[in-house]
């Protein structure tokens, strides 16, 4: 009895270390019980603030309406986007190559011999030689025994890419989202900076007339009135740079908008903006996994 199981076990052990490519273990890493530090750090609250969507970290009602305006109009996005369709298509092409494929076909052939033939044959053997031999083939379906795991593996390295380019995707968004976040922040900031700039300009022109009047009165020095003119050209000078910067910041966040350069409106001031929470600290490798270009080079591993 023995003896009779051998030969396929022998088989099936042949087969299975002949399977194509290994499978894929994430690799061992030791990492420390906890993070070192000066003083032992608390617990991270499980509700983290990566857990948070970009609109419920960020309220400025005119900011979500760019963000969402550049989600759907950026390049980067629909190149990404259209990436993962094709990994798609990619993924249903490969797979379909697991299945039967049904392809009709036909082929008709004749052989004829000749009346007396090369070799004659006796009469009592064969009593015409003037025949028609023919023979006919039909193929409706054709099947491909993946028995070495070509096709498998292939369809899990198509599956593998699929997943790497929908996290590349990710990386792109969140990128995107972060970008214009910091460019309308630093708008913000520019337009208090300018604001600032242009009170202090009236303010110092104030100044200047009044010294203007003690001057004339003889109480101020001509020393006097030339330092307060310079005050009012130095602050004049400040304001031509910030708008500038206003304009070329403006033409940033309209570029990650995918449209034409133009005036970007503007919702909360900077002072009015709600301070995001605070950063839990944790295990650096614990957040290096939450990141979608960390688990895009692990799909790629994974293809590999």
């Amino acid at each position: 009895m023995w003896k009779s199981l051998i030969a396929p076990i022998l088989a099936a052990a042949l087969l299975a270390g002949c399977v194509v490519g290994p499978n894929y273990h994430r690799p061992a890493v030791q990492t420390p019980n906890a993070f070192r530090a000066a003083a032992p750090t608390a617990a991270s609250d499980p509700a983290s603030l990566a857990d948070l969507k970009w609109f419920e970290v960020f309220k400025d009602e005119k900011l979500q309406e760019l963000e969402r305006t550049a989600l759907a109009q950026n390049y980067d996005v629909r190149d990404a986007a259209a990436r993962v369709e094709a990994a798609r298509a990619n993924l249903g092409i490969t797979r379909s190559n697991q299945f039967p494929n049904l392809d009709a076909s036909a082929d008709i052939s004749t052989i004829r011999i000749s009346r007396n033939g090369s070799t004659p044959l006796p009469a009592s053997f064969v009593p015409s030689q003037n025949r028609t031999f023919g023979g006919a083939t039909l193929g409706l379906l054709s099947f491909e025994l993946d028995i070495w795991g070509r096709l498998r593996r292939a369809t899990e390295a198509a599956r593998a890419s699929l997943l790497g380019a929908e996290e590349n995707r990710k990386v792109v968004t969140t990128t995107l989202v972060s970008e214009v976040a910091a460019a309308y922040f630093s708008l913000r900031e520019l337009d208090y900076e300018l604001e600032i700039s242009q009170r202090t300009l009236a303010t110092r022109r104030e100044s200047l007339d009044l010294i203007k009047n003690r001057q004339a009165g003889g109480v101020a020095t001509l020393l006097d009135l030339r330092q307060a003119e310079q005050l009012v050209y130095t602050a004049a000078e400040t304001i031509p740079i910030l708008q500038q910067e206003i304009e070329q910041t403006e033409n940033q966040i309209s570029l990650l908008l995918g449209r034409n350069p133009g005036e970007v409106l503007r919702g909360r001031s900077l002072t009015e903006q709600e301070m995001p929470p605070d950063v839990p600290a944790g295990l650096p490798s614990a957040l290096l996994e939450r990141r979608p270009d960390i688990r895009a080079t692990e799909q790629s591993l994974i293809a590999a």
